[in-house]
């Protein structure tokens, strides 16, 4: 049984985002780049299906520029056997993404398809479910647990109320929370050998995609800066503030 993750390249999650001067967008020269925080989940899960026996075979693939190679390999040193780059210079969109997955993961025969269940820098949570949707398979999101048997997966999912657990039948898509796991470092020997891994180069166009966004951003501003909290003396006070500075009590 193959796996077939996908992995987002994204400014590391420890630095802090700044914007272009010309507000064009971020800033990204000399920046510190990283797997997506629950792509790396997603490669740990399939990691330990594949320590377990039940995937035979994990298949990394993302859509990005050619250094996007750097992040494949740090897939490939956590336990991936080989990786797909379809390269693009392009912002590309989660449908356009979605429909090069499906065709990557129908010519795999890919049973178990792992995302992240969301990128952290545009945070949109759309993929796997647009890749569900394409596939006509079951999809299991926000999942905090994983459990293979035979031809069918447990996946139980984190939800409002609680906890939910649904039973897919194989093929099927999961995207992972942050509660699924932690996933481990990688060691020097397997960096090493994640080098002489195979790492597949391909295009958008390969699999009859236009890359090209169908959006254009205008303008990418930071937040307004926050004034700084005060402390109150008394409840008195405190209504007085929300009434006559703050205004948001009548």
């Amino acid at each position: 049984m193959k796996a077939l993750v996908a992995v987002k390249r994204v400014v590391d999650y420890n630095v802090k985002v700044r914007v272009k001067a010309d507000e064009s967008g971020v800033e990204l020269a000399n920046v510190k780049m990283s797997i997506n925080p629950f792509c790396e989940i997603a490669v740990e899960e399939a990691v330990r299906l594949k320590e377990k026996g039940v995937v035979s075979e994990i298949i990394v693939v993302t859509v990005g520029p050619k250094e996007a190679q750097e992040q494949l390999r740090s897939a490939m040193a956590l336990g991936a056997d080989r990786a797909i780059l379809v390269e693009s210079s392009d912002a590309v969109r989660p449908l356009e993404i979605a429909k090069i997955l499906k065709s990557i993961a129908e010519a795999e025969d890919a049973q178990v398809i792992l995302l992240g269940k969301q990128a952290i820098d545009d945070d949109n949570n759309q993929t796997g479910q647009m890749l569900a949707a394409l596939m006509g398979v079951g999809q299991g999101t926000f999942a905090s647990e994983v459990v293979v048997d035979g031809g069918k997966m447990n996946v139980t999912r984190e939800v409002d109320g609680g906890l939910q657990t649904v039973e897919l039948k194989l093929p099927a898509i999961v995207t992972t929370d942050l509660r699924l796991n932690e996933p481990r470092y990688a060691a020097l020997p397997n960096i090493m050998k994640a080098r002489k891994k195979p790492l597949e180069m391909k295009a958008p166009s390969d699999f009859g995609v236009d890359a090209a966004s169908k959006i254009q951003v205008t303008k990418v501003s930071p937040p307004p800066e926050r004034s700084e909290g005060v402390t109150v003396g008394s409840v008195d006070e405190l209504i007085d503030k929300l009434k006559n500075e703050a205004k948001v009590l009548g």
